[in-house]
């Protein structure tokens, strides 16, 4: 973790800003303007895909801020069905064409596709970085056996593995399989949709340092070098959800959250996701 205003994360040569704003499910004048005042907090990271249908809302927000270009960290993501060469360089582009961008700083594989062969997905990944489109390249929702399939077929250093990451999920062996090929660990839903806010264990550590329950928990994933997207559509709670750097959580917190963890607290499961591990 460097600095404090602004922690980064390196990995693999990449600089990742250990807090972005996730945006899923915003859309339109709510998305852009979301992105243009985290900006204006100074937020420097901002995640989108092509599944989210706001790429173009997430490029006006980033306009609107006034922020330079190149200080802002864009991630987007090539979704399940267009993992087939042809279509991720076309999706790349569309992606990139909506955000009105030349190149993103990060592009992902959002979900991986059993039914597409992973060498050809990410010889498509590759090109795109090779072809100046992207900046940096990685994987989200990868198990630890796709880790190391992705890590022996590629030819540009992959920096991050992007999954559900928050207290109520132990993900140890994917986190332990990114961090063994120095990639990232960037947690999306860190918050777990809110679930962090009612837990008693949260609440109780939170009140020791005058914070809630959910900056403990996204304090306990960035105090771990996990980057964090949590995402929000009120203003107010883009200040909280960036205020994570004047507190530390002690070792006997830490391990009290970690006991919170079980294979069985994911909260986005559906039919096309991988067998976990």
């Amino acid at each position: 973790m460097a600095g404090t205003a602004n922690p980064v994360v390196e990995a693999n040569g990449a600089r990742i800003p250990l807090v972005g704003l996730g945006t899923w499910d915003l859309r339109g004048k709510t998305c852009a303007r979301m992105v243009e005042e985290a900006i204006r907090l100074g937020y420097r990271h901002i995640d989108t895909a092509s599944m989210y249908g706001n790429e173009a809302a997430v490029g006006e927000g980033l306009r609107a801020s006034g922020v330079p270009r190149d200080e802002v960290f864009i991630t987007t993501k090539v979704w399940q069905s267009d993992l087939a060469p042809r279509d991720f360089e076309r999706s790349t582009r569309d992606s990139l064409d909506k955000l009105k961008l030349p190149a993103v700083d990060l592009l992902l594989i959002h979900w991986p596709n059993p039914s597409i062969p992973l060498a050809g997905t990410i010889g498509a990944l590759c090109k795109m970085k090779r072809e100046g489109l992207a900046r940096h390249v990685g994987v989200s929702n990868f198990t630890v056996a796709l880790i190391e399939e992705a890590v022996k077929h590629t030819t540009e250093p992959l920096v991050c593995n992007q999954i559900e990451c928050h207290p109520f999920l132990d993900q140890s062996k994917a986190i332990a399989a990114s961090r063994k090929h120095a990639m990232a660990v960037v947690a999306y839903s860190p918050i777990a949709r809110g679930q962090a806010k009612g837990d008693a264990v949260l609440s109780r550590i939170g009140k020791a340092h005058g914070k809630t329950a959910a900056q403990v928990c996204l304090r306990w994933l960035v105090q771990q070098d996990i980057v964090v997207i949590p995402r929000t559509s009120k203003a107010e709670r883009l200040k909280e959800n960036f205020s994570l750097f004047d507190f530390k959580l002690s070792a006997t917190e830490m391990n009290e959250i970690v006991a919170l963890g079980s294979p069985r607290g994911r909260i986005v499961e559906w039919g096309g996701a991988p067998k976990w591990d």
